[in-house]
């Protein structure tokens, strides 16, 4: 992709969705927190199931330690991996509570020290919760920045990395939602949607491809 077809890209998708928001359901920081934590290797949706009762049992750390591991694992045993998650959480809520006095921490370094927290849910709770200029490097921002040839990476880091270099800076505070929801419904891993993607003239994928003159 040329800096061309990256200022082409953001302002299409800006322009699609002006507004876009994470698909997971939460009222506080704290609730944002747990989604993410619980969010792994599990769809959306079903985490929002989940919580749904989750949090209106439990909206805090304390009321989230009152509840216990039974009390957790019956909302969200439904969710893959569900005992680990339900560790990781209530010892969160733990830190939270000893060291945060019950707030979720806007410093990386702190929000990577507790259980079951690594650099991309660090840099969700960091870019939704306080709108800072970060980009979590998800299977789906993964794969539409390889593929489209925006910033092509090895791993999870090195992509991070060249998005924080390559993208606009007016596009970053939403860069990160665009990209996942663009991967979830139009980049797919199987079976890309070239013919309705909005962004395909800009794509170093379709620019390959023969029939790429067919592009919306």
């Amino acid at each position: 992709m040329t800096p061309t077809d990256i200022e082409t890209f953001f302002a299409t998708l800006q322009a699609a969705n002006p507004h876009p928001a994470s698909e997971l359901e939460y009222a506080s920081v704290f609730e944002l927190l747990t989604a993410v934590l619980l969010s792994a290797q599990a769809t959306d949706v079903g985490v929002n199931k989940a919580t749904r009762g989750l949090f209106a049992a439990a909206p805090t750390p304390q009321r989230m330690l009152a509840l216990g591991t039974e009390g957790v694992e019956a909302h969200v045993r439904t969710i893959g991996l569900y005992r680990t998650k339900t560790r990781h959480l209530l010892e969160t809520c733990r830190i939270l509570i000893e060291r945060h006095g019950g707030e979720v921490p806007r410093d990386r370094a702190a929000l990577e020290a507790l259980p079951g927290v690594g650099r991309k849910t660090a840099n969700v709770i960091l870019n939704v919760a306080f709108g800072e200029p970060t980009l979590a490097v998800d299977t789906h921002v993964f794969r539409v920045s390889n593929r489209t040839g925006l910033a092509p990476g090895k791993n999870p880091l090195a992509v991070e990395l060249k998005l924080l270099e390559r993208v606009p800076a007016r596009y970053m505070d939403d860069a990160h939602h665009w990209l996942i929801l663009h991967g979830r419904y139009v980049c797919l891993a199987r079976t890309p949607q070239c013919g309705r993607c909005a962004v395909a003239r800009t794509c170093d994928f379709f620019k390959a491809l023969p029939h790429a003159g067919t592009a919306p």
